[in-house]
């Protein structure tokens, strides 16, 4: 790391963190705007479960192949993050209003595409321009990123709520939002006293990357880890409202309502997941908190499988619950990447493992309705917890490699 000029007073990095916080909560509500306002869209279009899926699984198709180019290009580590930043955050913001001048499926899956890749450019980014802040606190510090980026993209389905099903106002609160997000970075961030080595294009560097193997082994974690989250944000709700069905023969109107403010929640309490898994992490170390985490998450997924179909209230603590452990320690396997290569390819190291996580994710949330439907609710809960196992097992193989040294 290198250091750079800029105002490096006690506190400057506080409210570089508080900047980055706020960018992320506005930009990353882009994310689940469709998803919100996917049953107004399901009964304009006709849409059954597996077609309404795909209003969240192109955006994360869009972030894949975004964050693939923005690796191959090496962008995060030869242009500077702010602008990589801001221009991402508007483009998203353009494409995603655009949704309310269209009235076809298709072209809503080409603008959901296009705002997924556009997100490419304001997730890893925001996580390498903390980390010039922070050393020795830098799980907290992503943590902080990552938390608020949960609530960002939990924002649209709370704003559906405050909004009575005015899908239209959804839509462009996010736009004006993600404007607002590219402006703050734009005008009030620069790199702090940590900042990383800058070196040439080089179409060797994701090769690099891939060669190391506390890179792959931490990616493995971090695969793992995603193969739970981006289901478990996409169909938390309808578990919820399946299961209160199951319970109670019906949903009442009252309750439509309550399971969408609990479903919310769900994804809400995992910022506070975040930012205490980032305390933690600082303290006991980033692998062994990511260990924890995913068994808790886990043993979430069982639970909530064995919950099925019973009161409310149970159901609804365990969603909080399994929504707290589930991102708890997304920001962690992040660290360890920044951790895990040398300073000039921190940034395409993330980017890449983003791009793999997300790809993961479109197999998982497309898998999780077929075997509700087919099978139940309580086997696709329960599928779930093969994720953490497996995350498990890659990160216990990266503390014995470091043990070894």
């Amino acid at each position: 790391m290198t250091a750079t000029k800029g105002d490096h007073r006690p506190g400057a990095a506080a409210r570089v963190l508080a900047l980055l916080a706020v960018a992320e909560l506005l930009g990353m509500s882009l994310w689940f705007t469709a998803s919100a306002i996917s049953p107004e869209l399901a009964a304009r279009w006709g849409l059954g479960p597996g077609a309404t899926a795909w209003l969240t699984g192109i955006v994360q198709l869009g972030f894949v192949t975004g964050t693939a180019i923005v690796a191959l290009l090496n962008l995060a580590d030869v242009v500077p993050t702010r602008w990589l930043f801001a221009v991402s955050a508007t483009l998203g913001a353009v494409v995603n209003a655009l949704l309310l001048a269209t009235d076809r499926y298709d072209v809503a899956l080409a603008l959901r595409f296009a705002t997924g890749a556009a997100l490419a450019g304001v997730y890893p980014p925001a996580m390498k321009m903390i980390a010039t802040w922070y050393h020795d606190r830098r799980g907290l510090a992503i943590g902080v990123i990552v938390g608020a980026l949960t609530l960002g993209k939990a924002t649209p389905f709370l704003l559906h709520v405050l909004a009575e099903g005015n899908g239209r106002a959804v839509v462009l609160a996010s736009s004006i939002g993600a404007l607002a997000a590219a402006a703050i970075v734009a005008v009030g961030y620069h790199d702090g006293p940590f900042a990383f080595e800058r070196r040439p294009f080089s179409w060797l560097l994701v090769s690099e990357v891939v060669r190391r193997r506390e890179w792959r082994l931490a990616t493995g974690g971090y695969l793992g880890h995603m193969w739970e989250l981006y289901a478990f944000w996409t169909w938390i709700g309808a578990f919820l409202a399946a299961s209160e069905v199951r319970h109670g023969g019906s949903l009442s109107v009252v309750a439509r309502p309550l399971v969408e403010v609990v479903a919310y929640g769900a994804i809400g309490i995992g910022a506070l997941g975040c930012v205490w898994g980032g305390w933690i992490a600082d303290r006991i170390g980033h692998a062994r908190l990511v260990t924890i985490a995913m068994l808790a998450s886990g043993s979430c997924a069982l639970l909530a499988a064995g919950a099925f179909g019973g009161p409310f209230l149970l159901t609804a603590g365990l969603a909080w619950t399994w929504g707290f452990w589930v991102i708890a320690d997304s920001a962690q396997f992040s660290t360890l990447v920044t951790r895990s290569v040398p300073s000039h390819a921190v940034g395409t190291a993330l980017t890449l493992q983003t791009s793999l996580g997300f790809l993961l994710t479109m197999a998982s949330i497309q898998l999780v309705p077929i075997v509700a439907q087919r099978i139940g609710w309580p086997v696709a809960a329960a599928m779930l917890a093969l994720g953490p196992t497996a995350g498990i097992m890659a990160i216990r193989a990266l503390r014995s490699q470091r043990a070894g040294r």
